[in-house]
């Protein structure tokens, strides 16, 4: 080998290890301590950095980005006694690499044990409901203790958060029978309340349907009640106005008579005392008819007057003589309204043995008879 060529080799090798000594390329959020034989003297930011060969070496590099850490559980003891298992997660930031590098010797496990130590003095003053039930509190209290340590270490805590609270197994089962009880007690308050509410709407639907149904007979009997007022005072003037006279009320009077026993609801029924004056009105409204059917010829003026005022008594009623034709016609009338009767109360009794209860008062028979 040419002598030249050793030398060149070798300036050659020293050239690239002075230049691979002093070129220095740091990756995005990543920072690194250089010390200067021992001392620390900056810190090279992210790209191209060139440093001193054999004088300046890296210490440490540190990862900027935000960070998570989850702690083990640590046992923890409540104002109330009871010994319950809590573990945490932490974000944090490292801010100042120097300070993180020289200001603690691990700053992970010092904000371990920072949070342990202030996880028992808070829930040390609190029972155990109040643990399970202030994690926002807690949080808050732990970030404000820890941010105020770690300031000087180069470190932001950015949020503290509980992850699990773990009392013994003996509360856990308190706690579920609590829970069980409360959620049955809830149950059961909902189910009374529910029939409770059903009940008041089934009354109150009944309610309005009684005063629905009793405003609907209060009008049908109003309605009734005025359509046969009406009626009734139609009646009357048309009685009124045609001047009807008591032969022909009467006459009425024993064609309604039928109708009396004709409802399927009577048991009995009484045949009115005014029935043998009714018959009697009738037969004398017969014996009138047959007195002013005789032609005005039969009998001169003069006869007719004598025989009237022959045949009226102190009381001034007409009197027919025995065997005059006269007399066999209002008699024939009489009969004929008699049977009629007769047949109008042998109905009515018929009608009323139909209802399987006959009741027929000894007046009603009598007038019958």
């Amino acid at each position: 080998m040419d002598p030249v060529v050793i030398p060149i080799f070798v300036a050659a090798i020293v050239v690239v290890f002075v230049v691979a000594a002093t070129v220095r390329i740091v990756p995005q959020a990543r920072r690194y301590n250089i010390e200067r034989f021992g001392r620390y003297r900056r810190t090279l930011q992210p790209g191209l950095n060139f440093v001193m060969p054999v004088a300046d070496r890296v210490n440490t590099k540190l990862d900027v980005r935000e960070q998570v850490y989850s702690s083990a559980p640590k046992p923890v003891i409540t104002e109330d006694n009871l010994v319950v298992n809590i573990d945490t997660v932490l974000y944090y930031q490292i801010t100042d690499p120097r300070a993180a590098a020289y200001e603690v010797a691990d700053y992970l496990q010092a904000i371990d044990q920072l949070t342990v130590t202030t996880l028992r003095n808070v829930i040390g003053s609190m029972d155990l409901e109040q643990t399970l039930t202030s994690r926002e509190e807690i949080n808050a209290r732990l970030r404000a203790v820890l941010d105020d340590a770690t300031g000087k270490w180069g470190i932001r805590v950015n949020r503290v958060e509980i992850k699990a609270i773990d009392p013994p197994n003996t509360i856990k089962e308190a706690m579920e029978k609590q829970m069980r009880a409360e959620r049955d007690k809830r149950a059961a308050i909902l189910h009374a309340e529910g029939e409770r509410q059903a009940k008041i709407l089934t009354a109150e639907g009944t309610k309005q349907k009684d005063i629905l149904e009793a405003q609907g007979t209060q009008q049908a009997m109003i309605l009734r009640a005025d359509g046969e007022a009406k009626a009734v005072e139609r009646v009357f003037q048309a009685v009124h106005r045609n001047n009807a006279d008591p032969k022909i009320l009467a006459y009425k009077y024993l064609e309604t008579l039928p109708h009396l026993a004709k409802s399927d609801n009577n048991t009995f029924w009484v045949i009115p005392g005014e029935l043998t004056e009714a018959v009697r009105t009738v037969t004398h409204a017969f014996g009138d008819q047959s007195t002013m059917g005789l032609p005005g010829s039969a009998q001169p003026e003069e006869a007719t007057t004598t025989e009237a005022d022959g045949a009226s008594d102190g009381d001034g009623a007409p009197q027919l003589e025995a065997g005059s034709p006269f007399s066999r016609n209002a008699a024939a009338a009489a009969d004929e309204v008699a049977k009629q009767a007769d047949a109008v109360v042998s109905d009515a009794k018929a009608e009323a043995e139909a209802a399987r209860a006959p009741q027929v008062p000894s007046r009603g028979q009598a007038a019958g008879e």
